[in-house]
């Protein structure tokens, strides 16, 4: 018969007391390990008034044995979530130009004539400017640093983000956090779309984050801060589902589970089955975009490059009329549409 396994929790610094040992019985053939055998699980946790510990200690039974697992303190968990929100605002200001160039793609914008060019496969089309002479182009009119137009509202949008995602995603499931997260961003998503529009008609309405808040509740109230939420929202409820969904089938039916490498293999999957999802429900986010630009008093919001639509199904369908459902979704290989042609005056596709 072995010893009673006993645990002394490491006393708080603050306190002026030390922590007493709690006994949790004996070992394995002890009668203090009856109820690990029955799985029931001793939580041990120290709240006394003079020496109150952050954190808790967990004791349970797995394969007949008592195994401790240690739950992270208040402090660990704001260390990961500013460690979340660091990760996510230096990718989003590493990939600020890309999605620069993605909106002005979205709206109709196009300040370069298309040229002859050749495909993947080698035949000759006519191709449209990519990613890179694009952001030349921004670059040559606004300098390096107008690539980065928009970036503060972006930012405060994925900070939000990710303190709300976390925290809802404590107690509801990850749809309703997701949903939560983008209602609260919708504002800053939108104010980060129009000051980026504003470069095709060289306006400057909407510079500064608090001066772009006063002028979109001046001109168009509340409402005006979430134009074009249904759509985003949709897609983002739409495009979870999706993922999940494929990457329950791959991982069921697809993967032998008897292979090391499983949960890599998961992860590859949901990796694989996001990008598919977000391929399907990608005219959502194109609706949404142009709608939270639509008629807001900009250039690029107004014809001839927008028409007004009156709905986001009205935007729907008048891009699905037009075959336009796509625009935007690549940055390389673009090629003029059939039936499309580029006007220089306008510096669109008619």
């Amino acid at each position: 018969m072995q010893a009673p396994l006993t645990y002394k929790p490491r006393p708080d610094p603050r306190a002026g007391s030390r922590a007493p040992a709690v006994s949790l019985g004996g070992a394995r053939g002890g009668a203090g390990t009856e109820g690990a055998r029955q799985c029931v699980h001793a939580r041990v946790l120290w709240a006394g008034r003079r020496s109150r510990l952050p954190w808790h200690v967990t004791w349970g039974s797995f394969g007949g044995s008592v195994a401790p697992s240690v739950c992270p303190s208040a402090g660990a968990i704001m260390a990961d979530a500013a460690s979340q929100v660091l990760l996510g605002s230096g990718l989003t200001i590493l990939s600020q130009p890309l999605m620069y160039v993605k909106v002005l793609i979205q709206v109709g914008y196009e300040p370069l004539p298309p040229t002859i060019g050749r495909n993947i496969f080698g035949r000759q089309v006519c191709q449209l400017p990519g990613l890179f002479s694009y952001a030349q182009h921004i670059a040559s009119i606004d300098g390096k640093c107008g690539l980065f137009t928009g970036l503060v509202p972006r930012l405060c949008s994925g900070a939000l983000g990710t303190v709300v995602h976390g925290k809802v995603l404590q107690t509801t499931r990850e749809m309703m956090a997701r949903s939560a997260a983008t209602l609260i961003t919708h504002p800053f998503h939108v104010i980060t779309l129009r000051s980026m529009v504003q470069f095709i008609g060289r306006e400057s309405k909407y510079c500064g984050l608090c001066e772009s808040i006063v002028t979109i509740y001046r001109e168009e109230g509340i409402l005006g801060f979430f134009a074009g939420l249904i759509p985003r929202l949709l897609g983002d409820i739409i495009s979870l589902w999706l993922c999940n969904s494929l990457a329950y089938l791959v991982n069921t039916y697809a993967l032998d589970s008897g292979v090391s490498t499983m949960n890599e293999m998961k992860s590859y999957s949901q990796a694989v089955t996001g990008f598919f999802a977000s391929m399907l429900t990608y005219p959502f986010v194109l609706v949404s975009n142009l709608m939270a630009v639509n008629n807001c008093g900009l250039a690029g919001g107004s014809p001839p490059y927008s028409p007004i639509y009156t709905s986001w199904i009205d935007c729907w369908c008048m891009l699905q009329k037009e075959g336009n459902m796509s625009r935007g979704n690549s940055l390389f290989f673009r090629k003029v549409p059939f039936g499309k042609t580029y006007c220089c005056d306008l510096r669109m596709l008619i």
